[in-house]
């Protein structure tokens, strides 16, 4: 799996981006990020986009992205996946015809830009061939599991040609997810404040290398992998620096941009 990293922040800063995962140009692990990163001919590519949780910062591409395809007059179909209480923020709240038009059915409800497909938390989703020219690819399975954070959320579990990745979204402290990630091939897990904001942290249900260490001690297998998301900007260093006090090699923060071979 190629994975790219449109956005990885906490916060929008300048070269800080919001949250989105591009795998094999075609999937789209949440959408704070699009537009502004990809050409016209890559947004085009993209076929499929799983959404963790309905904050703004993991949504706001998509409407972007719909508005992009129907100016150009593409016939080009995208399926969004998510918890039945993602899809009805996104259609009560963003889609619904005052804050953005509703491109579940535009231009037509026959032939519309967006598709919105209601998944089961432990249910994995199966998907063919993103696209033709990875026609002679195995397909790709996605199974969304329960987060801890203030409003409804998952994280995913993706597997396709043996590999296995893991992307918890937000979250402060969990368990489901630690069984999916023991032995995979990359854990992209965020951490949102410096330790010295524990408190802060918990209360919004995210993440500092302090949690996240105590998180790790519950997974039996560590993964190939350890890829962190969601720090705040103006924290990066800092919380750069505690995770490298946390002397685990494997652990990496992400920088927009960066491009990974999983």
């Amino acid at each position: 799996m190629k994975l790219r990293i449109l956005g990885s922040a906490g916060a929008e800063f300048p070269d800080f981006r919001p949250p989105a995962f591009l795998i094999d140009d075609s999937l789209l692990l949440d959408a704070g990020t699009i537009g502004s990163v990809l050409t016209e001919d890559e947004q085009w590519s993209i076929r499929n986009i799983f959404i963790t949780h309905a904050h703004l910062d993991h949504i706001r591409g998509i409407p972007a992205l719909a508005d992009n395809i129907i100016v150009k007059n593409l016939r080009h179909l995208v399926d969004v996946y998510a918890p039945l209480s993602v899809i009805d923020a996104l259609r009560s709240h963003l889609f619904n015809g005052l804050i953005w038009p509703d491109f579940t059915c535009l231009p037509t409800p026959e032939e519309p830009v967006l598709r919105f497909n209601v998944i089961q938390p432990s249910e994995p989703v199966v998907l063919g061939n993103l696209t033709p020219e990875h026609s002679t690819i195995d397909s790709y399975t996605l199974t969304a599991v329960p987060v801890h954070h203030t409003v409804p959320a998952v994280g995913y579990c993706v597997e396709h040609a043996g590999r296995r990745l893991v992307y918890t979204g937000d979250t402060g402290p969990t368990d489901a997810i630690w069984h999916y990630a023991s032995g995979a091939d990359a854990l992209i897990v965020e951490v949102s404040f410096p330790n010295n904001q524990e408190p802060l942290a918990l209360l919004t249900q995210h993440l500092c290398c302090s949690l996240l260490e105590k998180e790790l001690a519950k997974i039996s297998e560590l993964p190939k992998r350890i890829l962190i998301t969601h720090p705040k900007p103006q924290y990066y260093e800092q919380i750069k620096g505690e995770i490298a006090q946390m002397g685990i090699r494997q652990v990496e923060l992400l920088r927009d941009g960066t491009i990974y071979d999983i």
